[in-house]
């Protein structure tokens, strides 16, 4: 965080994004004086803005600065490529800064405003991976504007950017959903801080504490917030820890994702938009099961919705930097002096930021339309060894010599590539950047009722003791409607009995 005492701020980039973070930062005089800005345009390098310095070129300057162990440096260029930032970032960390903030894209993206409550330490999600796509949010949430918002799981990494980025959106009411209370009230406080920051616009945020699987209170639920549209997040989703809890990650995702479109056929829900994943792609593990059927449960209900909702589902790889995922855990290793761990030295996956994720879902919720399935273009997949390397590389130190890599082998459920469609979903282009369409491959109406009849008495109890919470059960009733789940289990050996 800023240094609150008589430290010096160098602010890279002197355009009106870096000349804002600059007017907040002389407002709030807490946090240490402006001493420059740093920037390589000839035109203003040598002249003086608002009474601070343009100096130049920023590899030169930052050498010769002489900073002190309080000196920070903001990184204000939300339009410049990921190759710029870690341009910027190295000559930094050569010239001594030992605090680099940076204002993110999102910023620019939102509203075409800049706040100092929107910068934060950077990390290497700002070096890594491609330059991602530029969303204008201003103009694609118009949709969203005057109407009630829900988000379920709005406490997790997806929920909790969705709800940031929808602070700008014109929504009446932003309804948070979760049943983490801690999370819940996070994301609730941050924005009521970005609000006061004067971030976005005044909607009036709801905090709610409860479970999708409380058919009764999702019901009730949806019908008192009478929400116009919902973006649904919620899930289990921790793949190893799914394979261990079976019973309850059916019972959460697929007939939590059930509860919730029953109940928005029901009270008119506009717009229901479910975020979904790679693992969904033949599936071989439980977790992907539930993302499929869920998937399959949108393309129903989406026959059952007025000619005013539409139901749709969003589809995506990896996302950089989310809770539980490889960014947070390798980072967590380099502090305690290593091994960082990578399950397969040629396993990859397509990886995505959150924020640029969050704004391609915003979008599709407005252009997208009923009973349709869409794909985030993810570019091309990024080998994990890599990643790791790049990322102790990013905390200074040397890979193999400072930080071991260790290969574990893959974990239950896991895959050393992960598809994102299957050949026959024939994914196509849209006229939006970087949104794909795909073809429709129902499981069939009949089938799916069918099989969710079976997986009912195994996750809530109906009198009979013998399948209730019966994953040995449940596994056995999946493979023989998930084939590529089935073959898994044929050639990995597993453990399946017990009851949870």
């Amino acid at each position: 965080m800023l240094q609150k005492s008589e430290s010096k701020i160098y602010i890279i980039g002197a355009g009106f994004a870096g000349q804002m973070i600059a007017k907040d930062l002389q407002r709030k005089k807490i946090f240490g004086t402006v001493a420059a800005f740093l920037d390589d345009d000839k035109s203003l390098v040598g002249k003086s803005i608002e009474g601070i310095p343009v100096l130049g070129p920023i590899a030169d300057v930052a050498k010769i600065l002489r900073c002190g162990p309080l000196d920070e440096a903001i990184i204000a260029i939300p339009s410049a490529p990921k190759e710029k930032i870690k341009e910027i970032y190295e000559c930094l960390k050569a010239g001594g800064f030992a605090h680099i903030r940076i204002l993110p894209s999102v910023s620019q993206i939102i509203d075409g405003k800049a706040h100092l409550v929107q910068t934060r330490e950077i990390d290497p999600l700002d070096i890594l991976g491609r330059t991602t796509v530029i969303i204008p949010l201003h103009k694609s949430l118009k949709y969203l504007r005057g109407k009630r918002v829900l988000i379920t799981g709005a406490g997790g990494s997806i929920g909790s950017e969705l709800a940031r980025q929808l602070l700008s959106g014109g929504a009446e009411r932003l309804y948070l959903f979760g049943h983490g209370e801690n999370s819940i009230v996070n994301i609730y406080r941050e924005l009521h801080v970005l609000q006061q920051e004067g971030v976005g616009e005044k909607a009036t945020v709801v905090p709610i504490i409860g479970d999708m699987k409380d058919k009764e209170y999702v019901d009730y639920i949806i019908g008192k917030t009478k929400a116009d549209v919902i973006f649904h997040c919620a899930a289990y989703k921790h793949v190893p820890m799914m394979e261990e809890n079976p019973v309850a990650v059916i019972e959460n995702n697929v007939f939590g994702t059930k509860n919730l479109l029953e109940a928005a056929v029901k009270h008119n829900v506009q717009r229901f938009v479910l975020i979904s994943t790679d693992k969904a792609v033949s599936p071989v593990s439980i977790y992907g099961a539930s993302k499929m059927l869920s998937e399959k449960l949108i393309l129903q209900y989406a026959k059952k919705a007025s000619q005013q909702q539409k139901f749709m589902f969003v589809r995506f790889g990896n996302v950089l930097g989310s809770r539980g995922s490889i960014l947070p855990l390798f980072q967590q290793q380099i502090k305690t002096g290593g091994p960082v761990t990578v399950t397969d030295k040629d396993m990859e996956r397509f990886f995505m930021t959150i924020p640029e994720a969050c704004s391609l879902v915003l979008e599709t919720g407005g252009v997208g339309n009923n009973g349709k399935s869409y794909l985030l273009d993810m570019g091309e997949p990024l080998k994990i060894y890599d990643m790791a390397e790049q990322i102790i590389k990013f905390s200074g130190l040397e890979p193999g010599k400072d930080i071991e890599i260790k290969i574990i082998g893959a974990r239950e459920g896991e895959r050393i590539y992960e598809p994102l469609w299957l050949k026959e979903e024939e994914p196509r282009k849209t006229e939006y950047e970087k949104l794909l369409e795909l073809k429709n491959i129902e499981f069939g109406d009949e089938a799916l009722d069918k099989l969710l009849a079976e997986l009912e008495p195994i996750c809530f109890f109906k009198g009979n003791d013998e399948l209730y919470r019966n994953k040995e059960k449940l596994i056995e009733i999946l493979r023989k409607s998930v084939p590529s789940l089935d073959e898994f289990y044929r050639t990995v050996k597993k453990s399946t009995s017990g009851t949870l």
